[in-house]
């Protein structure tokens, strides 16, 4: 490969919540690991990786000029966002005019639902759910309606329709959180799929917030479907939000930005997010998008995709064949494994709390997944040289399961 993704790089004091915040209170996942085990970071869902090199370069280069005074968000900027929807999503028609800043996308998602919801109106969001959605949506006032996925014969996460549409007439919903792909189950929803799902908005007037900030990172040839993609009106009722930071491990910087059609939605999204005046693009993130958005960047996600479908296909495969009493859909995007360990635990008389800690004690810093809604799950971060997936699993078999 022309890139690297083997090197394991000593994050301590570098300002990594990964490894920096483990075992702190309220923060970090468990105390530290018994003596003999370093820690492997498999929680937060940041990549282990050092970005593309036409980020650091793009930084580099600005920071030879040592004035950062108030500037404005340049041509360049929308055009390498637009350059890259085309040429990765297929994505037509898109301008500078649809296209705004948002400090993360959780704060987009706040500032789109404050448009489309009353204050206590009802969201509808799939279960699991990414932890995120819950803290603002509890925080902002918002009732959550869980929509449950399920799996089919094959163990393929699928949206119940019947279930979406009882929800949203017994809640009188007109706001819905969609994530693709999805958080944490890891799957890639198929065209028909959010064609179903749109046309079942349309028929109740529900309007969406399309998270997609995991949409470039897609396993074993999988592809992503933009949700506005599907129909005019899913263009039209959308918002649309994406990011490079899960892309190109960039969170530290801050910078996503949304993408809505609509006139008259954008107009009223962008007020919202204007009010408290927290919404200002850093000098820095405006370079490192344009540093991430090249032709060599997307090189790099490639090489990138490659690396991770291989951890994934291992991992996957080392838990069917090793972990009796844990089951797992296999992702198809994303780099988290999201496992079912509720079979293992009544097996073996264990709680959750003792099997997470089990996995502590010998440096597996794996996440809690029960805040996503489902009561024996962890979720689990491969994103990391595959030297120490792979040492991570052993750990996990010869003195966890």
């Amino acid at each position: 490969m022309k890139y690297d993704f083997t090197t394991i790089y000593d994050r301590k004091g570098k300002d990594a919540i990964a490894v920096d915040a483990f075992g702190r209170e309220g923060f970090g996942p468990g105390p530290d690991a018994k003596p003999g085990f370093d820690m492997i970071p498999m929680w937060v869902a940041d990549m282990n990786f050092a970005t593309a090199p036409t980020i650091t370069k793009a930084i580099a280069e600005r920071i030879r000029h040592p004035l950062f005074g108030y500037f404005a968000t340049t041509d360049e900027y929308y055009n390498s966002i637009i350059r890259w929807q085309e040429v990765r999503n297929g994505v037509t028609g898109l301008t500078k005019e649809a296209i705004g800043y948002e400090n993360g996308v959780l704060g987009g998602v706040v500032s789109a639902l404050r448009v489309l919801a009353s204050q206590g109106g009802a969201v509808l969001v799939h279960s699991p759910t990414y932890v995120g959605f819950t803290g603002v949506l509890k925080n902002n006032g918002f009732q959550i309606i869980h929509s449950e996925l399920k799996q089919d014969a094959e163990g393929v996460w699928r949206m119940d329709f019947e279930d979406m549409e009882k929800k949203i007439k017994d809640h009188k919903i007109h706001a819905a959180i969609f994530c693709s792909p999805h958080n944490p189950c890891g799957r890639v929803w198929e065209k028909w799929e959010i064609e179903q799902a749109m046309e079942l908005y349309k028929k109740y007037d529900v309007y969406v917030v399309s998270d997609e900030i995991w949409s470039d990172l897609l396993l074993n040839g999988h592809k992503h479907v933009p949700t506005q993609s599907v129909s005019e009106d899913a263009r039209m009722r959308t918002v649309a939000l994406y990011a490079p930071s899960k892309t190109f491990n960039l969170a530290g910087l801050i910078g996503s930005y949304h993408i809505i059609y609509d006139p008259w939605l954008r107009d009223r999204v962008l007020k919202e997010s204007s009010l408290a005046h927290y919404n200002s693009l850093n000098v820095l993130s405006m370079h490192a998008l344009i540093g991430a958005y090249q032709d060599e960047g997307m090189a790099w996600v490639d090489e990138l995709r490659e690396v991770l479908s291989e951890n994934v296909n291992f991992a996957y495969d080392f838990i069917q064949k090793n972990f009796e009493g844990v089951t797992l859909a296999k992702p198809e995007g994303t780099y988290m494994l999201y496992l079912d360990c509720e079979g293992w635990c009544k097996a073996h008389g264990k709680t959750m709390d003792e099997l997470l800690q089990a996995g502590y004690d010998v440096g597996v810093a794996w996440q809690d997944g029960r805040p996503f809604n489902r009561p024996y799950a962890i979720r689990m971060n491969l994103a990391l040289p595959k030297v120490k997936v792979e040492e991570a699993f052993q750990r996990l078999k010869e003195y966890v399961f």
